[in-house]
């Protein structure tokens, strides 16, 4: 073999090592909130987001106990460099003896403003009780919370209720915001429309719909509820098909709801909308994304001088139970979910993906049946690589 030859041969294997795949590096996790550590008997409801300036803030509910309503307080650490380590943990709402619920983060890319919502529960009931009254008025109601940040997430303003303006009046006990994030559309005729995914109880009656602002957060609109979210069953009695919900912005500026199964069969719910979040399609049945009962995340995935805009990305347990966490690709706006690739094989609960500024993804999830609340770091390229 001649030098040149030889050459040749060890450039063209050289790059054949350099390509994306090869060189695409295994996922990194790092503990974000662990209850001991922190000062809570337990920390749940991941959302995550990443701010015009790169911090990474990711919220929580800080609880007394390991109960959906145990005088929550919603917290928040920041990270500024990138989710390698992360700030203490900060409380950023609190309401005595209530309990905060449902952290559902934003953050408006004109002026960077970070909006979250959430909700509060009365003191001493849970959304299980049978004790939460419809209406606006009285102790016993749930109501509607924002908070929004304009230092990058180092201090927060205090809250301002939503509640007749995000939740139905008749009918209605709880409502619940995500949990995780909202979205803000970035194209068609409500390009800047900010959106918050939402359902509505009584508890075991979900129904889902979005809230909605055209002036940056100022006033909140509520679009209607997605048909067939309640059905009638075999046995005559009316039961829902959906509960936690989330959605991503399409490329054609519609919007896809990809919603946790309460009933039917165990998949992801969905729904598109085509006129920013008005009104839906009917709730379908999204085969390829199996669902045990889990609150999981969907995320559109944008990439420089690359036409990935039709490409979704969504996060949740495949499998039985809440365990092999899973990052699943779309390729043409959620209709499809081709690409599989497990992240965390053993205990994962709720999750909540984002986008950093280098391209990677990171996904925040409950971790060890809820006994930490953990980061994955990965690259677009490690999933595309030998999916499963």
């Amino acid at each position: 073999m001649t030098s040149d030859k030889f050459l040749i041969i060890s450039w063209s294997l050289l790059l054949a090592l350099l390509s994306p795949c090869a060189m695409a590096a295994p996922p990194k996790e790092v503990d974000v909130f662990v209850p001991k550590e922190d000062g809570f008997a337990s920390i749940r409801i991941p959302s995550l987001v990443v701010s015009k300036k790169g911090t990474l803030l990711a919220f929580a509910e800080g609880r007394a106990a390991d109960a959906d309503q145990a005088k929550n307080k919603i917290i928040l650490k920041r990270s500024l460099d990138g989710g390698k380590s992360w700030s203490k943990v900060a409380i950023i709402a609190e309401d005595g003896d209530k309990a905060l619920n449902n952290p559902c983060a934003v953050v408006e890319r004109d002026s960077g403003k970070i909006l979250l919502m959430y909700q509060s529960y009365p003191a001493g009931l849970s959304e299980r009780s049978g004790q939460i009254l419809p209406g606006y008025d009285g102790d016993a109601v749930v109501r509607n919370w924002l908070i929004t940040s304009s230092d990058d997430g180092k201090s927060w303003s205090s809250p301002r209720e939503l509640t007749r303006s995000t939740k139905r009046e008749k009918g209605v006990t709880t409502i619940a915001s995500g949990p995780g994030i909202g979205i803000q559309l970035t194209q068609g005729s409500h390009a800047g429309r900010i959106l918050f995914p939402m359902n509505e109880g009584p508890f075991g009656m979900w129904n889902i719909y979005a809230v909605y602002s055209d002036d940056k957060g100022e006033s909140w609109h509520m679009g209607e509820n997605v048909p067939n979210g309640i059905i009638t069953g075999s046995d005559g009695k009316k039961v829902s098909t959906v509960n936690e919900a989330q959605f991503a912005e399409l490329n054609d500026g519609s919007i896809r709801f990809n919603v946790r199964r309460w009933a039917g069969k165990p998949v992801r719910k969905s729904a598109v909308s085509g006129d920013g979040g008005v009104s839906w399609s009917n709730v379908e049945d999204a085969e390829e994304l199996i669902d045990p009962g889990c609150m999981g995340s969907i995320l559109r995935y944008e990439q420089k001088g690359a036409d990935k805009s039709n490409l979704l990305l969504y996060s949740g347990p495949q499998s039985k139970g809440r365990e092999q966490g899973t990052i699943s690709i779309s390729y043409d706006n959620g209709k499809s979910w081709p690409v599989k690739k497990v992240i965390q094989p053993g205990p994962f609960a709720y999750s909540c993906l984002t986008q950093l500024p280098d391209g990677s993804v990171g996904c925040l999830y409950e971790a060890d049946g809820t006994r930490r609340v953990a980061l994955i770091l990965f690259d677009l390229e490690w999933i595309e690589s030998k999916a499963q």
